[in-house]
C-alpha cells in the first residue's frame, strides 16, 4: 500500500475525513513551496498535498490558479524543479504528495523518467488532469511498475460506463469533480457532488475526495458527509497570493488552512 493508502485507511480507522490542500510549485518561490508543504502537513494536518507543475495552458483551472503557474513560469519553475522541491520537503515530512500535472510536460520530460524520478524524490502519485482514462494505459503501466498512485478525475457528466473505467485506472483516491467547468471558489458546494459520489461508491472501494469549489469550513463539513476528503485549491491559492512578500506567509497560510477545518462535529457520513 502507498503512503496515499495508507493515509486514507487511517482515517478511516479513525472514522475521520481528510482534506487536502492544492498549491502551485514555484509560487511565490520554490523555497516557500517547500516550507508551505512541511506547514500544511505539520500544523493543518493535511491528508496528502497536490503539488501543481505550472503549466502555460491550464484548461482545467480557473483565474486564481492560472495566475499562480504565470507567477511561476515567470521565474523559470519546470518539472525538475517541481521535482526538487519534494525532494527537499520530503526530508521533513511523510505526508503524502501528489503531482498535479498537464499530459504536455509529462510527455517533454518522458513518462518512464519522469517515474523514475518522481519515486526516487518521494512523490506517492499523479494526477494528469487532461489524460483521460481511454487513453492512459500506457502511462497506468509505467505509473504501476514505480509504485505510483495514478488518479484520475470523476465528473457530474461521466457516464456510469466511464466512472468504472475511471474507477479501474485509479488508485490512491478518486478527485471527484464537484461541478462542470473550472477551478475556483463558490458561495455553495454544488449538488451535484453528493450525487456523484454516490454513484462512485456503487463501482469502486476507493477513498473518494471532492474538489471544484471548496473553500469555506461549511463546504468542508457539508463535503465530509458523504465523501472521505474535501480537497482545496483556489482558497489556498488566492491566500498566498493575498499574502506576497509578507515575512509570515507560511505560518498565516497554515493559519488559514486549519480554519478549514469544521468545528461543529459531524452527524453520520454517507457510505
Amino acid at each position: 500500500m502507498t503512503r496515499i493508502g495508507d493515509s486514507f485507511a487511517r482515517l478511516r480507522r479513525e472514522g475521520r475525513r481528510g482534506l487536502i490542500p492544492f498549491i502551485t510549485a514555484g509560487d511565490p518561490d520554490l523555497d516557500t513551496t517547500a516550507e508551505l508543504i512541511v506547514e500544511l502537513a505539520r500544523a493543518g494536518g493535511a491528508t496528502a498535498i497536490e503539488l501543481g507543475v505550472p503549466f502555460s495552458d491550464p484548461v482545467a483551472d480557473g483565474p486564481v490558479i492560472q495566475r499562480a503557474s504565470e507567477r511561476s513560469l515567470a521565474r523559470g519553475t519546470s518539472v525538475a524543479d517541481a521535482l526538487h522541491v519534494v525532494e527537499r520537503a520530503r526530508r521533513r515530512t511523510d505526508v503524502p504528495i501528489v503531482l498535479f500535472s498537464y499530459y504536455n510536460p509529462l510527455l517533454q520530460f518522458g513518462q518512464r523518467e519522469l517515474a523514475a524520478e518522481a519515486r526516487k524524490v518521494g512523490v506517492d502519485g499523479l494526477l494528469v488532469t487532461d489524460l483521460v482514462p481511454e487513453e492512459a494505459d500506457e502511462w497506468v503501466e509505467i505509473a504501476r511498475a514505480y509504485d505510483l498512485d495514478t488518479i484520475f478525475l470523476a465528473a457530474p457528466t461521466s457516464t456510469d460506463e466511464r466512472l468504472r473505467l475511471i474507477a479501474a485506472r485509479t488508485s490512491g483516491f478518486i478527485y471527484a469533480v464537484s461541478r462542470a467547468g473550472v477551478t475556483g471558489e463558490r458561495d455553495q458546494v454544488s449538488a451535484q457532488a453528493r450525487e456523484l459520489v454516490a454513484r462512485l461508491r456503487r463501482c469502486t472501494n476507493l477513498p473518494i475526495a471532492v474538489g471544484f469549489g471548496i473553500a469555506r469550513a461549511e463546504h468542508v463539513a457539508e463535503v465530509w458527509r458523504y465523501a472521505d476528503a474535501a480537497v482545496v485549491g483556489s482558497a489556498v491559492v488566492a491566500k498566498i497570493e493575498s499574502l506576497h512578500g509578507a515575512a509570515d506567509l507560511v505560518e498565516r497560510v497554515g493559519e488559514f488552512f486549519r480554519a478549514l477545518v469544521p468545528q461543529e462535529p459531524m452527524i453520520g457520513v454517507e457510505r
